[in-house]
């Protein structure tokens, strides 16, 4: 039987050759989509470390500068210029804070000023909807009474029953000590260090610590590579160590504060602990959040230090003295 014409075979030929044309016009329009995606895409190479500070900004006569700009700053890493890439107003970021309470004996008779100061303070500063808060009490060691949690009534159920150490713990060895060191190092490395949002631990202490394993040193460096704040309240009552030699905590306080980029406060009779819970709240809602990306990569883990200004003459900046680098 004789076979198909000539132009039958070019008709199906024809046929098989604009289905394949359809076929990958079709392969073809499906994959443009996710290849202009991939080029659009960012890449960063593994060397691009952003680091990012929160910075507060008085006038001398202490009060808050809330209109600057990215412009109006000037970042130096051991001593070099950097480019301030990301810059905001963060007012309104969610907090992830810590009520550090010493429960020492030292702090007995204002236990109750500090607590009812506390119950305030978390009435006006948490969001339910947005901030965490932990409380952490520490004599001889530290502990946690209230792990994060956004729920006020949780946090004022575990507030009202942190206190100092009974007679019948102090008989038993429990509670006679102050552990501040050991305190921060704990709430940086086991709490704040899993954590993304703004964080800030604050300290309601008369600043002496005679028990800790932990060093003021390791104290800052703990909070400083977990990116954490320290407002330190100095509380003290001047008769508890009357018998046992003057202590000042002052020193210390300020020198956890100022290096992790927080204030220092102590309560007087001209500011209460009331207005210096009001002080704290209104710096945590004013801050601005600079990043930059430094010019010489990290090779090795290091502290490097931080220098930020103002081109604004009479302004004070408050943020971090060092970040800890890191790949």
């Amino acid at each position: 039987m004789p076979s198909d014409s000539p132009g039958r075979d070019q008709s199906a030929d024809a046929l098989r050759s604009r289905r394949q044309f359809l076929l990958v016009t079709a392969a073809l329009a499906a994959a443009g989509p996710l290849a202009r995606a991939q080029q659009q895409e960012p890449t960063f190479s593994t060397d691009v470390n952003v680091v990012n500070l929160l910075a507060g900004v008085r006038t001398k006569r202490g009060d808050i500068v809330r209109d600057l700009t990215k412009d109006d700053f000037v970042l130096l890493e051991n001593g070099r210029p950097q480019t301030i890439r990301y810059f905001s107003r963060e007012s309104d970021l969610p907090l992830t804070l810590g009520l550090m309470v010493d429960t020492s004996m030292s702090q007995a008779r204002v236990m109750e000023a500090e607590r009812a100061a506390s119950f305030r303070f978390l009435d006006h500063v948490l969001r339910e909807n947005k901030d965490q808060v932990f409380i952490m009490a520490f004599d001889l060691a530290a502990f946690v009474r209230q792990p994060l949690t956004s729920s006020r009534k949780e946090l004022d159920d575990a507030l009202s029953m942190v206190d100092t150490p009974t007679r019948k713990e102090l008989e038993a060895g429990i509670g006679d000590g102050t552990s501040l060191y050991d305190a921060i190092v704990k709430a940086s490395n086991e709490v704040m260090q899993k954590q993304k949002n703004r964080k800030a631990l604050i300290l309601l202490t008369d600043g002496v610590d005679n028990t800790s394993e932990s060093t003021l040193a390791d104290a800052v460096e703990a909070a400083l590579r977990t990116e954490t704040l320290v407002y330190s309240i100095l509380f003290s009552d001047p008769g508890a160590y009357m018998f046992g030699g003057g202590h000042d905590g002052r020193g210390v306080l300020m020198r956890i504060s100022s290096q992790t980029g927080a204030s220092f406060f102590e309560v007087s009779k001209k500011q209460g602990i009331d207005q210096i819970f009001d002080a704290i709240q209104d710096e945590l809602r004013s801050q601005y959040s600079l990043g930059f990306v430094p010019d010489r990569p990290v090779e090795y883990p290091e502290f490097r230090k931080l220098q930020l200004t103002t081109s604004r003459k009479g302004l004070i900046v408050q943020t971090r003295e060092r970040y800890w680098a890191h790949r």
